[in-house]
């Protein structure tokens, strides 16, 4: 994974010299086909705010952050797993979708741990800047009932701890060990709610070396 410091650009690059031209904003911007709506805007300077999308891998749309209104389409689609088309007019603010990006953010802090201070992420931390790029000040749910603020931590794998009761569900640890390390050592628990990822251990990769 790149780092919160670093460009992402959201989604991977498409290699198609098929290009297509859509408008983001106002602005006009050319991409490869197959690019996605976020893509595009990231590339044209324009910021949609994101939690599970990452360039190394690919789209998945779980965060429900990067929502965009586009022009005779109904909903509003996630602008990571939305690929561009010749003419498309997008629109990535606006106060609807300023509202919805605060209510969907909300809820994930409702049920977040309130540790930042001592948190070794603090500072650093995507979920922490997202709050603030979106707006959000106060949660008006409480942090009464149902949550997984107590959910222990997973130790079992050697090489990585999982806290639980910070996992908002975006999935790049369970794609990641599947798409770059092709080992599938993580998964979602079935049946859980909420859902979360667990170690599942792997054999080992086979030696390369002739003995």
């Amino acid at each position: 994974m790149l780092s919160i410091a670093e460009s992402d650009l959201g989604t991977p690059a498409q290699t198609s010299t098929e290009l297509v031209t859509l408008n983001i904003d106002g602005q006009d911007v050319t991409v490869p086909a197959g690019t996605s709506v976020m893509r595009a805007a990231a590339l044209a300077e324009v910021k949609i705010p994101k939690l599970c999308a990452t360039e190394q891998l690919e789209a998945f749309g779980s965060c429900r952050l990067c929502l965009v209104q586009i022009e005779g389409m109904k909903g509003l689609p996630a602008s990571c797993t939305t690929p561009v088309a010749a003419g498309m007019k997008v629109t990535t603010q606006n106060k609807q979708l300023a509202d919805i990006r605060r209510g969907v953010m909300e809820l994930y802090i409702s049920d977040h741990p309130l540790d930042c201070l001592t948190c070794p992420a603090n500072g650093h931390c995507e979920l922490q800047d997202m709050a603030g790029v979106v707006g959000l000040r106060e949660v008006r749910y409480g942090y009464e009932g149902e949550n997984h603020l107590s959910a222990k931590k997973d130790e079992s794998n050697p090489y990585f701890t999982f806290d639980a009761s910070k996992c908002i569900v975006c999935s790049r640890c369970v794609r990641a060990c599947d798409e770059q390390q092709a080992r599938m050592c993580r998964s979602w628990t079935p049946n859980a709610c909420p859902a979360v990822p667990v170690y599942r251990p792997a054999p080992p990769p086979p030696c390369p070396r002739k003995h």
